[in-house]
């Protein structure tokens, strides 16, 4: 068996490693494979910097695209092993990931790979999700808790965690660039990145799921309407610090939750906009009751069978994967 995986697994992991939530959608990453090891980098000009004023945001997004990466070649049948910021003089090289084959490809390293393109942003209200106490337990043993905590809000929780979501869109009422950047890539697509109008929620749908972001609002008739009030369980991932290295790895994580998430049938919302300024983060950082750094908060719950998820664009692999040795 050949030690490195052939350029064709490759372009099909990445392509999958694609898939990751980012904000807004604007996909900052680049991969590079030299034939024996794949490189990550961050794309400084898809950061969105009157939002992700430290990148942070940025950070999360590939390290969610990093752990979709390890999913599909897991899928595949190798393994990877990641050093995490290998050059010291280039903030922006976030990973090298090496390979070496697996004696066996699980069943669950097949579901995993296939999750991903099962999963997607789901902004509108959600029902309880059943059997949670149970999954719980379950999702718990997938990650590192050294990488990221994870801690489950109570419902009690709600009023406030609202409140700060009010207060992050109030302490932004005036701020033009952050406007400007929210329209820019919300409600139309750009090169294959941006959030299209039809991923977006109505007036009514966003008050009845009070700690959204506050997207520009679509029209049409209110779906779900059977939900009267967002039912989801609040997840929140902390981290011990603050670094870039900290948002990497938590993003890790976080792809592990939805993924785990999206396996067990629930719908998935990150929300980041809670944990990007101060005044709201330490709200959650309250409701956490810990001294850690909050980093992402996600909701989790169920959506209707019948419901049609809005296809979000990606952009080809062209504009994502530089191949620098012969493809095998």
């Amino acid at each position: 068996m050949n030690n490195v995986p052939t350029g064709a697994v490759v372009e099909k992991a990445v392509l999958l490693a694609g898939r990751a939530p980012s904000l807004h959608n604007s996909q900052p990453w680049r991969w590079v494979s030299d034939g024996s090891s794949v490189q990550l980098f961050s794309v400084h000009n898809r950061m969105l910097p009157a939002t992700d004023t430290s990148g942070r945001q940025m950070t999360l997004s590939c390290g969610i695209a990093l752990d979709h990466f390890h999913a599909a070649m897991a899928a595949a049948g190798w393994r990877t092993f990641v050093r995490r910021f290998p050059d010291p003089n280039r903030r922006d090289h976030l990973a090298t990931v090496r390979f070496g084959p697996s004696r066996i490809v699980t069943t669950g390293d097949r579901d995993r790979a296939d999750a991903i393109v099962a999963r997607y942003t789901d902004r509108l209200p959600f029902a309880e999700p059943p059997g949670w106490d149970d999954f719980e337990t379950i999702l718990r043993t997938t990650f590192d808790p050294a990488d990221a905590v994870l801690d489950i809000l109570a419902d009690s929780t709600r009023p406030d965690l609202a409140r700060a979501s009010e207060l992050s869109a109030a302490l932004r009422r005036y701020d033009s660039s952050y406007h400007a950047e929210l329209h820019w890539w919300t409600g139309h697509v750009v090169g294959s990145a941006g959030i299209p109008r039809e991923a977006l929620t109505t007036p009514q749908e966003q008050e009845r799921v009070t700690i959204g972001r506050k997207l520009p609002a679509t029209g049409g008739e209110p779906r779900r309407p059977e939900l009267g009030t967002d039912r989801s369980k609040i997840l929140v991932l902390s981290t011990d610090a603050d670094t870039p290295e900290d948002w990497l790895r938590c993003g890790e994580v976080l792809s592990r939750v939805l993924l785990e998430c999206t396996l067990a049938g629930y719908a998935t919302c990150p929300l980041t906009h809670l944990t990007e300024l101060p005044g709201a983060r330490g709200v959650v950082q309250k409701l956490t009751g810990r001294t850690m750094v909050p980093q992402v908060v996600i909701r989790v719950g169920t959506a209707p069978a019948h419901d049609e998820p809005a296809p979000t664009p990606r952009l080809p692999l062209a504009d994502i994967l530089r191949m620098t040795a012969p493809r095998s």
